[in-house]
């Protein structure tokens, strides 16, 4: 066997395995150690006296260094902190119910405020998990009540909880500005118009299929409605605190006045703050945001571990030369190659999360970015928009199962993955129209940086 027919065996192992229930962390480093032993032992066959004497443990050590030292990921320790505390902090629920009383006149009010809800909450919280799981608790229960359609309203809900990994401050394109060495900055300002374009586009789908059948959203009976004085103050001391720290956050990275890493850390004290403000900082919550930022950090860290040992043995034994030179031997057009490339993502997206198809699969497509001349920042926000599918997808579909973890027997899985499809088509939408429109993507950058030089 050929050591590209080994490296293809490793990857169809690692999917196999994945696919079964293995830890994806724990597995990429087992897998890498395993199959770097095998060929960095042909690399160096002197070795054989020692069995520990082999490369693959000096590598090993190296990327966990390097993943250590990286100025980059600390932002994303920070981010998280930032969200845990505002979750914690019950700024969300005042925020839904003053979005909801401000639309309460717009059909599907309650869809449409827990969208709005979802988008605000996920630009400081980044974490899919914790914005469905939230709004499983907050939304869909007021949705219950008023007789909307069970698919209908579990879909808005998961829908909504992912635009958090890509409407900025987004803990996914730091670790995409890590895995392809861009800048954050360019990434960050890329993606607020498509960030902006595919919420919006999923209020109005939820505005006009309300419209058409009016009977999956009734208007809920509004007896006890505050006057309007009241409500839009409501909404002013709920939206416009948080808002105001987000755009803080995100503006003073855009601005170029701070890192990532030094905007996270004003984000994270600023989240205190609001917490404080709020009356709802206990020492309680805050050892738990520290517990759950701690635990979900770890995670990432060893992600990036085990994937830059997999990716490094996967390259030294020939693989990413036989995708490319198979891509290569097929003479595709730019158009062909993207269009190629993002199904093959999308594909991937069915069995795989959003983490383990950034970091193992797109590195094989950025070297060819150059032969074919896409801009790599362009490229990168097809993948953040087709990202989003991974977590709307069967079976995988994470943003459902975060759902029916908290709805429990409130919901059949199956009405909850009816509720998704909608928006698979919408995001498929939004990314055509970023392809024929790539300002969508490019102006904003450019805009404030200058246009790209490669």
């Amino acid at each position: 066997m050929t050591d590209p027919q080994v490296a293809i065996m490793m990857l169809s192992l690692f999917i196999v395995l994945v696919l079964l229930g293995f830890p994806i962390a724990f597995t990429l480093l087992a897998m890498g150690v395993a199959f770097g032993y095998y060929a960095y032992f042909k690399a160096a066959p002197e070795t054989f006296g020692d069995i520990f004497d082999n490369n693959i443990f000096y590598l090993l050590n190296q990327n966990t260094y390097s993943v250590m030292e990286n100025d980059t990921l600390v932002a994303i320790p920070l981010f998280l902190f930032m969200g845990y505390v505002v979750e914690r902090a019950n700024i969300v629920d005042r925020l839904f119910f003053s979005l909801y009383m401000a639309a309460r006149n717009l059909p599907g009010s309650l869809a449409i405020a827990a969208l709005l809800t979802c988008a605000v909450f996920s630009t400081a919280s980044g974490i899919v998990g914790a914005v469905v799981t939230l709004m499983g608790l907050l939304a869909y229960p007021a949705m219950a009540n008023a007789n909307y359609n069970k698919s209908f309203a579990s879909g808005v809900i998961c829908a909504g909880g992912t635009l958090g990994i890509l409407i900025p401050p987004s803990i996914m394109l730091i670790v995409y500005a890590a895995i392809a060495e861009l800048s954050p900055l360019r990434l960050y300002a890329a993606a607020v118009f498509p960030g902006l374009l595919l919420a919006g586009l999923y209020i109005v789908y939820v505005m006009i299929r309300v419209t058409l059948n009016p009977s999956i959203a009734p208007k809920p009976n509004l007896e006890d409605v505050p006057p309007p004085k009241k409500i839009y103050l409501d909404l002013l001391i709920s939206f416009v605190p948080l808002t105001v720290l987000i755009m803080l956050v995100l503006g003073s990275i855009l601005g170029g006045l701070a890192t990532p890493a030094e905007a996270a850390a004003m984000g994270a004290l600023g989240g205190l703050v609001l917490a404080a403000i709020y009356r709802s900082l206990t020492w309680k919550k805050v050892k738990e945001s520290v517990f759950l930022t701690a635990k979900a950090t770890a995670m990432v860290c060893w992600l990036f571990v085990g994937s830059w040992t997999f990716a490094s043995v996967f390259s030294v034994l020939g693989g990413h030369d036989i995708i490319e030179h198979w891509f290569l031997a097929m003479n595709l057009q730019p158009w062909q190659f993207l269009v190629m490339a993002q199904l093959i993502i999308f594909l991937l997206g069915w069995p795989l999360e959003w983490s383990e198809i950034l970091i193992i699969f797109v590195p094989i497509f950025l070297p060819m970015l150059d032969t074919f001349g896409v801009n790599p920042y362009f490229f990168a926000m097809l993948v953040a928009l087709n990202l989003q599918t991974s977590f709307l997808t069967p079976p995988m579909a994470m943003s459902a199962y975060y759902l029916k973890g908290v709805l429990k027997k409130q919901i059949e899985l199956m009405e909850i993955f009816k509720g998704l499809m909608p928006y698979l088509a919408i995001v498929i939408l939004t990314m055509v129209l970023m392809y024929q429109f790539p300002g969508i993507a490019l102006w904003f950058p450019d805009y404030l940086f200058g246009e790209y030089i490669p």
